[in-house]
């Protein structure tokens, strides 16, 4: 309906003006304030001016022949609240009500590159994202690949389909496509009434029964985890249900609904919604761009994945930063480009000066796993230091763990260059992951399983993985190795996700990130549309 209502305004724009169907002499004046109109409207843009300029202020969108183009940008527009972008940015109304109303060049003219504007905005929104990543935190360090404007509208204009191209705008990824059916069920589900009541209490475990027993039952029917079924008794396969909830939320799958399994079961539709908005923004921002293989590793998953093609070919348990200002693991990706066999860690100025000197100012011998390092280099006695001459500012040592089994690095570390000085390693404190919230680093990615991850790594390289690692292990030094095929590593966080079977997972918004995107793409928008049936 809208679209054939713009289509008719064009019509009238362009046969009223006669652009596009080629200028008697007569008319020159008018076109030339066409131009110059065309100018004026443009110039606040320098490719949109640029591209008018190379082609001398012909018009692009208000020919005749420009009738394709047209139907595909509103087309594409009609399609901006299911990518769950601010529909407002491409209001189809005001395009309508710019041809509408034409009665000079300059009418025409803002038609024209409000047009073109509309196109632009549109494009690097459902392509690279509504929002610029370092506007939300600096904790997201992710650099966007932007399209450039010049590029968009040169290949917009060269494209055989203009529909095709637009289509392909979106991220490629079969993740998107998935959080993208995701969204419209879920706003079909809100517009359905949503899942029901919600559990009241916690602790409901098998062979429980009464109104709880059923109300979690109910719930879980109504998220398609369970056959509809008429009993009160927690059996085995309201228990099977509750233990497939817990893995698609990261909880401990023991089948017993505690209070952290309630809480989750109880969160609306809505919120779920949200999430997935946020993930569609975040996969925007990522982009197609991942590798044929390469580390995933999921901030809120606490995992670390190998990924083949789209197949997890490894995985293991993580332990990321605390949620502390100065802890919390950042967003990013690089390339991993060697590993370390029986590190050393030098241990960063931030965290020697915050929580080593204080301790050895207190007590010269604290922290003697660590050895004082000069400007030069030497491992300095610590006998002949006054440590209380220093503070955070003239502090003149560096701090260094040599390489041993209670290396607070383990026996391997995973490398891949970055300012942040972020990376995966081993670990001694293998208590730690055991837990179902991981968050207790000072920001690096702890592996559960290092040794395994280093074979599966080196296996593309050597035909012995385990014989090759543990023969550098044995010497006890420090020992690099590069990997003969750089990895890219990506650093995610992401509270919507599906797994390689297209279920969806949720987890908690560990740091309150997508708590600030949301909120963002709200003062930007974007807002929650449930389908109403």
């Amino acid at each position: 309906m809208m679209g054939s209502k713009v289509q008719r305004a064009l019509s009238v724009a362009v046969l009223a003006l006669g652009v596009g169907a080629g200028v008697p002499a007569s008319a020159a004046m008018e076109l030339t304030a066409f131009k110059q109109a065309v100018a004026v409207e443009a110039s606040g843009n320098a490719a949109i001016s640029a591209f008018y300029r190379e082609r001398d202020y012909a018009p692009f969108w208000t020919t005749a022949e420009a009738a394709p183009m047209r139907s595909a940008l509103l087309h594409a527009i009609a399609g901006a609240q299911a990518h769950g972008l601010p529909v407002a940015r491409y209001d189809a109304d005001a395009l309508t009500a710019l041809f509408h109303d034409v009665r000079t060049q300059r009418d025409v003219a803002r038609a024209e590159v409000g047009a073109m504007r509309m196109f632009l905005a549109y494009a690097r929104d459902v392509s690279s994202g509504v929002l610029s990543p370092a506007d939300i935190t600096d904790e997201i360090k992710r650099k966007v690949d932007r399209p450039d404007p010049a590029q968009l509208i040169q290949a917009f204009a060269q494209a055989e389909s203009p529909e095709a191209f637009l289509r392909a705008l979106p991220p490629d990824s079969p993740e998107y496509a998935r959080l993208l059916r995701t969204k419209m069920r879920l706003e079909r589900l809100i517009a359905e009434g949503g899942w029901g009541d919600k559990v009241p209490g916690y602790g409901q475990r098998p062979g429980d029964s009464g109104p709880q027993v059923v109300a979690l039952r109910n719930r879980l029917i109504a998220m398609g985890y369970l056959s509809r079924s008429a009993t009160r008794q927690y059996d085995a396969a309201l228990q099977s249900a509750v233990q497939q909830f817990q893995l698609d939320h990261g909880l401990e799958p023991d089948g017993v609904a505690g209070r952290s399994t309630i809480d989750e079961v109880n969160v609306s539709p809505e919120t779920r919604l949200r999430q997935v908005l946020v993930a569609m923004e975040r996969e925007r921002w990522l982009g197609d761009a991942r590798g044929g293989m390469h580390v995933l590793v999921n901030i809120t998953d606490f995992h670390a994945r190998l990924i083949e093609e789209g197949e997890v070919v490894f995985e293991t348990r993580s332990v990321v930063g605390q949620n502390r200002s100065t802890h919390r693991t950042p967003e990013f990706s690089d390339v991993m480009e060697h590993m370390i066999i029986n590190p050393s860690w030098n241990v960063p100025r931030s965290i020697a000066v915050s929580e080593y000197l204080p301790q050895m100012m207190a007590n010269p011998g604290a922290a003697g796993h660590l050895q004082l390092i000069d400007g030069s280099g030497r491992v300095v006695s610590r006998a002949s230091i006054d440590f209380s001459r220093y503070n955070a500012r003239n502090f003149p040592f560096d701090l260094k763990q040599p390489p041993s089994r209670g290396n607070a690095l383990g026996q391997v570390k995973f490398m891949f260059p970055n300012p942040y000085n972020i990376y995966l390693h081993d670990t001694p404190s293998q208590h730690l992951f055991v837990r179902e919230v991981r968050a207790f680093s000072h920001g690096c990615i702890r592996l559960d399983d290092p040794f395994d991850f280093a074979y599966a790594l080196l296996a593309l390289q050597t035909e012995d993985p385990k014989g090759f690692f543990h023969d550098r292990l044995a010497t006890g030094r420090e020992t690099k190795v590069d990997l003969e095929t750089p990895l890219p590593v990506h650093i995610i966080y992401r509270t919507a996700m599906s797994d390689p079977r297209g279920r969806m997972q949720y987890r908690r918004d560990i740091y309150g990130r997508d708590a600030a995107i949301f909120d963002a793409l709200r003062a930007a928008g974007v807002a929650l549309a449930p389908v109403r049936g």
